[in-house]
């Protein structure tokens, strides 16, 4: 699992049908500059801090068949000096 932060929304207008109902961001995980895009079935937005899963474990968490996913959001980041 990785720690990262939403940078952006990818828009797109058709997609293979076996994708489940979600979003794709773009994120950049936490002390690197390396950028990549993950499935959000969460609906996160710009700026939040996401905790995601990558590789298999990111699509054997769909039922029936696995869909063409390998990194997906599992987490929102609470920012624990708000509270």
């Amino acid at each position: 699992m990785l720690k990262a932060t939403v940078t952006g929304r990818i828009w797109s207008t058709k997609k293979v049908s076996e994708m489940p109902a979600g979003s794709i961001l773009e994120v950049i995980a936490d002390g690197s500059n390396s950028r990549f895009l993950a499935f959000d079935p969460l609906g996160c937005g710009e700026g939040e801090k996401v905790i995601v899963a990558t590789g298999s474990v990111a699509a054997s968490w769909f039922s029936g068949k696995p869909p063409p996913i390998d990194a997906l959001i599992i987490g929102s980041i609470d920012d624990a000096a708000a509270k």
